[in-house]
């Protein structure tokens, strides 16, 4: 059934997942001095530096994704940032009641958004 609007999906989902880097990247520029002390509280070094690059990656990778270019290398990179940015900032093992249950929330979010970045890898687009 879906056979038919394969391309079609595959722009929505690269629409979506792109769209949510590059909307959490500009968001980042709009909070940079919470982040970065909430990054420096958790002990990254040069949390200043760390934020921008991160966001730089973000936008970046999220723009490229979005545009169907080095979709791969982006998807891929941003599977990374995922990696290093999720214990830092969804660390439910230190929390207790609703917050850790929002930080689990995080984590699995963090997890799905993960996959769907393999799937794109997988389909080589």
């Amino acid at each position: 059934m879906f056979e038919n609007f394969q391309n079609e999906i595959l722009i929505i989902s690269r629409l979506l997942l792109g769209g949510a880097f590059l909307f959490a990247g500009l968001r980042n520029i709009q909070n940079r001095k919470l982040v970065a002390s909430l990054m420096a509280a958790r002990g990254v070094p040069q949390a200043t530096l760390a934020l921008w690059l991160g966001i730089v990656l973000q936008v970046v990778a999220g723009a490229l994704v979005i545009a169907g270019l080095w979709t791969a290398p982006a998807a891929a990179a941003l599977i990374l940032f995922l990696i290093v940015a999720t214990p830092m900032f969804h660390n439910f093992w230190d929390r207790q009641g609703a917050d850790r249950t929002s930080r689990i929330n995080g984590v699995v979010s963090n997890v799905a958004l993960a996959g769907g970045f393999l799937a794109l890898i997988a389909k080589g687009i």
